[in-house]
């Protein structure tokens, strides 16, 4: 694939570049569609995206339904097909800023007029549409092959709330229509598995006017948590952590001492009493601190491992709200480790095993990211590089295979993300570890070595889960709602053919719930055909267990697997036996 740079040569484009020039050249061509359509339009940012991408734009009075995105797109198609070369020249600043305030382009104007005065901007044009840009880009229109216009948002201007909301129109493109059919595949069993319409079927949780981001979690929800918390626990007892809980307000010097408030007060929510500022915790480390101080320390309790899932309160804008994933308050399943810093490789390969171990049971792959000194930070840049350097050695140990992310670490200190990778192959940030030589100074806190002197312990910061309400909530998307049987809400449903086997029915719930299965009998006088989807479909129940004459005769149950939608008959005792069998090891695959 040829691509034009801003300096006038053509050059093929490395492989790895080619998404992006695409999706790149796609942005330019769709402003040049809005153009053709919309002529008033000024244009802002139009940038390639990891998805696609997306260009900001003040349409005036303007406002695009679904049909003007349509409309758009068709547009597209006809620029495409016109095969218009890419062209591109340079201008001084002071020319640039000119040329643009001419074409009526104040946005571009702008952005040119915050440069450097000795700057010389590069333009690229395709037909009549002309647009700042440092490229690179297609050679010609026809090169664009597979994109689509895919919605519209709202975007302020340089993303500030004060300034002008823009409409941001987003799309995406591939180097293949085949890719794309791939794309739209994947996107439409996405809308399937939307944790917010499952979790609307199932029960789980819901969201209410009264209470914009803060979940309710329902009782089916809770059933969930509950597995989930349960298997966390089991873990954190096996790895000799010391579970604690916190209080969810403290006061607000906690909060200066520990740096938060000094790098994070526009995220949290506060409160006043007896006339004292109180902080609603954000994080749940200046508690773990607190504990930690609670006596004298010797260097033979380290390291001290402190486990809190803690309700955490974080202030997000109503635009950025999303389901489970983002929200205002949630339940952070986090571990605060002091230790000296000779236990830090051992202690994050520790880490790095239990990450693994809870990621596999549930089926997803993930891979590994270092994150570094960000600009805003605590602590000298010797400390970070040392940090940094303690962290990536001990990925280096583990054989862990890794990408740098530079300037993305805590304000505290340099971190290891883990990013999963669900079913669809969308990647999730949820684990992180943590390094901090900041929090434990602020605090003072210290431990006698062994050599009788006092020494300042270094921290980790650790999750597994990350917060559990998001982590619930690509579960939910991962499975498709159809939680393996140790999770699942309902984990057996009867369903009875007729009022006739109503009896053995509900001795047959008595025996089941007696054993601690969770199971719901299902006495409608709807039609058995109408049950068993709505049981397999909506309540994505494990096992249906349909119960007529014959079972009734027999003493027996045919059970209904939701995943296979195979059917099998056996006695009651064998089905039970089995299910409890299933629930003890916490099998992620039905086995009757």
């Amino acid at each position: 694939m040829k691509i034009l740079y801003n300096d006038g040569r053509v050059e093929e484009c490395p492989v790895q570049d080619e998404l992006h020039v695409i999706r790149h050249s796609a942005a330019h061509i769709m402003a040049q569609a809005v153009q053709r359509l919309y002529p008033q339009a000024k244009f802002a940012f139009g940038p390639a995206t990891e998805k696609g991408f997306y260009y900001d734009m003040d349409l005036g009075e303007a406002k695009l339904t679904d049909a003007d995105l349509r409309r758009i797109e068709d547009e597209m198609r006809k620029i495409v097909k016109e095969n218009l070369p890419f062209k591109t020249f340079e201008l001084p600043r002071a020319e640039a800023v000119k040329f643009m305030q001419e074409r009526g382009q104040d946005y571009k104007a702008e952005h040119i007029g915050d440069l450097p005065e000795d700057a010389r901007i590069s333009f690229f044009q395709q037909g009549d549409y002309i647009d700042m840009c440092t490229g690179p880009h297609l050679t010609y229109t026809k090169a664009l092959k597979a994109f689509r216009v895919t919605g519209q948002s709202g975007a302020y201007w340089r993303a500030d709330q004060n300034n002008k909301m823009l409409t941001r129109i987003s799309g995406t493109a591939f180097a293949s229509k085949e890719e794309l059919e791939e794309y739209e595949k994947m996107i439409e069993e996405a809308a399937k598995r939307d944790h917010r319409r499952i979790g609307r079927e199932m029960e789980l949780f819901a969201f209410m006017d009264e209470g914009p981001g803060f979940p309710f979690i329902l009782p089916n929800g809770m059933i969930v948590r509950n597995e989930l918390m349960s298997y966390w626990r089991e873990i954190h007892t096996r790895e000799d952590y010391h579970q604690i809980e916190t209080p969810i307000m403290l006061d607000q010097s906690l909060w200066v001492t520990s740096g938060h408030w000094g790098h994070y007060k526009d995220n949290m929510f506060t409160s006043s009493i007896d006339d004292q500022l109180f902080c609603i915790k954000p994080m749940n480390c200046p508690g773990a601190m607190l504990v930690y101080k609670q006596r004298p320390r010797s260097y033979k309790e380290l390291p001290l491992r402190y486990a809190e899932v803690g309700l955490v309160h974080r202030y997000e804008k109503s635009g950025e709200l999303h389901g489970l994933m983002r929200v205002r308050c949630f339940h952070q399943d986090d571990a605060h480790t002091l230790l000296s810093l000779e236990q830090v490789e051992q202690e994050i390969g520790n880490i790095s095993r239990i990450i693994n171990e809870v990621y596999h049971k549930f089926g997803f792959t993930y891979y590994v990211e270092l994150s570094t000194m960000p600009e805003d930070h605590m602590g000298s840049d010797e400390e970070w590089e040392n940090a940094t350097n303690g962290l990536r050695h001990a990925l280096e140990k583990l054989g862990l295979d890794y990408i740098v992310n530079e300037g993305d670490g805590a304000f505290y200190g340099p971190k290891i993300d883990f990013h999963l990778r669900d079913c669809l192959g969308r990647e999730w940030q949820c684990g992180t570890i943590q390094l901090d030589f900041q929090l434990p100074r602020n605090f003072d806190a210290k431990y006698v070595g062994a050599d009788g002197e006092l020494h300042t312990p270094v921290m980790i910061h650790r999750v597994v889960f990350g917060s559990v309400e998001r982590f619930m909530g690509i579960l939910i998307e991962h499975l498709g709602g159809k939680f393996p049987l140790w999770l699942a809400p309902v984990q057996a449903k009867i369903l009875p053919v007729s009022d006739k086997s109503l009896d053995y029915a509900g001795k047959l719930y008595d025996e089941l719930k007696a054993a601690g299965i969770r199971v719901k009998l299902d006495d409608r006088s709807e039609k058995i055909g109408y049950k068993i989807r709505e049981a397999q479909q909506v309540d994505r129940v494990p096992y249906m267990l349909v119960i007529g004459q014959k079972e009734v005769e027999e003493g027996t149950v045919t059970v209904r697997n939701r995943d296979t939608g195979e059917s099998k008959t056996m006695t009651t005792e064998a089905f039970r036996d089995a299910v409890l069998r299933q629930i003890a090891d916490r099998e992620m695959e039905l086995g009757v």
